[in-house]
This record gives structure tokens, sequence and C-alpha cells, in this order.
């Protein structure tokens, strides 16, 4: 009985490790195949969520360049891109807190465009109002003291601010200059000063600290005192800053003319040099002839002309998401652009 109880429980234990064993098999081959068909699905999930993201991808590319076709095409439309005028030169020029102001020292206080016709030999500056409101489709938005710090976010020194300014002017930018307080203040010294001439006494009595004063009649200006004249704005307005950055400009011109500093290629060269850490321009070593010899036909005041725009003439006051701003009479930026084609 033992025996053959061993023999039964041996076959038994045989027959049972032979279950297990195709149990074992059976559960092997269907957890592979479990896998396989898991895995066939996952791939297919995979292809199909990589075409869905292909396919999104694409239709976002697509809405994309439509939309930037679209806002092209608008650009174009309302801002158009002027061509260049021949015997013309037109130049951008922005002044600048300084990049080491931490109260946005990369937005232009001081905008001005300056034109001169060969030919005629006229020369216009025109200052245009920091608080000036514009949208150029697909290319900017905002104040235009906002346009050159926008130009350096997007790795583009010079042609942003040309491109958006010649389409806000309507005339073509040929250059620009930047230059911040800092090298006003020694292009102001290095002359030993200016003098400008009031009608009447400023004060500025609360922005640089103290009261600031000038008085009636000539005063001769520092850089310093300089920077201050043509920065205050707390007693006055934007308008009136223009009009007196103008002045102190016509001043330095005055000054450099007297000295005989603009006919002398070697004062010039210093005056640079020790200026090139604060100016920025697209001006270049093979513009310098010309350069000097447009500054040399400025010989008396009547051949520039000084102008801005103001709300007396082609602005009004607004507000946008509840910021001042100034905007062409009647939404017209043709206004504009007449004003400096004619210019």
């Amino acid at each position: 009985m033992n025996q053959i109880n061993f023999q039964q429980s041996d076959f038994n234990e045989k027959s049972s490790r032979k279950k297990r064993f195709g149990l074992s098999l059976i559960l092997i081959i269907l957890f592979l195949l479990g896998l396989l068909l898991l895995f066939s699905k996952s791939s297919t999930i995979i292809v199909e969520k990589q075409s869905s993201w292909l396919k999104r991808v694409s239709a976002l590319l697509t809405s994309k360049k439509d939309e930037k076709n679209t806002q092209l095409e608008e650009l174009n439309i309302n801002f158009p891109m002027p061509e260049k005028e021949a015997g013309r030169l037109n130049v951008l020029i922005l002044g600048i807190r300084g990049i080491d102001d931490p109260d946005g020292g990369l937005l232009t206080d001081s905008i001005m465009l300056f034109s001169f016709h060969e030919k005629s030999k006229k020369a216009s500056l025109t200052s245009i109002p920091r608080d000036l409101y514009v949208d150029l489709p697909g290319l900017f938005k905002g104040k235009v003291n906002e346009v050159y710090e926008r130009g350096l976010a997007k790795k583009n020194k010079t042609d942003f601010a040309k491109n958006s300014f010649s389409r806000i002017s309507g005339i073509f930018v040929d250059k620009i200059a930047v230059f911040d307080f800092q090298g006003f203040k020694e292009i102001v010294d290095a002359l030993d000063g200016i003098d400008v001439v009031l009608e009447k006494p400023f004060e500025e009595k609360s922005q640089w600290g103290y009261e600031f004063s000038l008085s009636a009649g000539e005063n001769h200006l520092d850089g310093q005192t300089a920077l201050y004249y043509a920065r205050s704005r707390y007693s006055t307005n934007d308008f009136d800053r223009s009009r007196r950055q103008q002045e102190i400009i016509l001043a330095v011109k005055k000054k450099a003319l007297s000295l005989g500093i603009l006919s002398n290629p070697v004062k010039v060269t210093s005056l640079v040099n020790s200026l090139k850490n604060n100016i920025s321009t697209d001006f270049n070593i093979w513009d310098t002839k010309n350069i000097l010899q447009l500054a040399l036909t400025f010989n008396s005041a009547e051949k520039l002309q000084t102008k801005t725009i103001t709300t007396e003439n082609l602005l009004y006051e607004t507000t946008q998401d509840s910021a001042y701003v100034l905007l062409p009479k009647n939404n017209d930026w043709n206004l504009i652009r007449d004003y400096f084609k004619q210019n």
C-alpha cells in the first residue's frame, strides 16, 4: 500500500507539477500575449497620440502662419512701409535714461526725427511725444517710448525701431542714434557748457530733490544743469519738455560751431571716442564725411526748423487700459504721416 500509495503519490505529484507547469506556461503565454496586446494597443495609442499631436502642431503652425500673414497684411494696409526718398536723410534720435537706471532705463524719454533735404539744404527736427500710443499689428503695440526697449528684447538693436517709426511717421528712417543721459552731460561739458536765453524764469521744485531754477535772460549751463533743464517735467508737461530739449540741441550746435569743432575731424574723433560708451548708432566710419558736411550746412538757425507734435496740432488725450495716452485726432494716422512728409 505504501508502495502503491507512494507510486500514486509520486504520480499525483508529477501530475500536479505538470499541471502547475502547464498552468504556468499558459499564464506566461497569456501574460506574453497580454503584453503583446498591451504593447500593440499602446503602440496604436502612441501612434494615434503622435499623429494627433502632429496634427495639432501642424494646425497650430498653420494657424499662426495664417494669423501672421493676416497681421502683416493689416500692418501694410494701415501702416505701410514707406520707400526711401532720394535726396533726403532721416535720422531717428532717441534719448534714454541709461541701462543702469532701475526706473525704466531703456525707455526713451526723448524721441526726435531729424530730416535733411540735400537739394534745398533745409532741415527739420520734430519731437514725438513719448505717450503716443500705436498698434502696429504683429509688430508692436503700446506707447512709442517702449519701441527701442522692445527691439532690444528681440535682439534687434536698430532695425526694429527704425521700421516701427518709419511706419508711424510715413517717412523712411535711414539711420538711428541713441544716447543716454551720461552721454548728454559729457557732450555739454566737453563744450565747456552751453548758453540758453529764457524769456521767463524756469522752476522745478520737487523732481530733483531740491528747488531747481533758472532766471530769465541768459544762463550758462554745465552738463548736469542742462540735463535738469531738459528732463524737468513735474512743473510743466512733456510738450514743453520736448521744446526745451530742442532748445538744448540748438545751443549745443551753436556752441560747437563757434568752437569750430564740427570742421575739425580730429576734435570730432576725440569727442566721439569720449562718448562711445554712451552713444549707440548705426552710422559708420564711411558716413563721417557726410555727417561733417551735413553739420557744416547749419551755419544759421533759420536752416533748421524745430517742430513738436502736440494736442495743439495733431493729437488728443485719452486713456488705454487706464493709462494716459495720446492718439492722432479722429484716430487718423494719415495726419501724422502727411505732417512728416511735408517737413
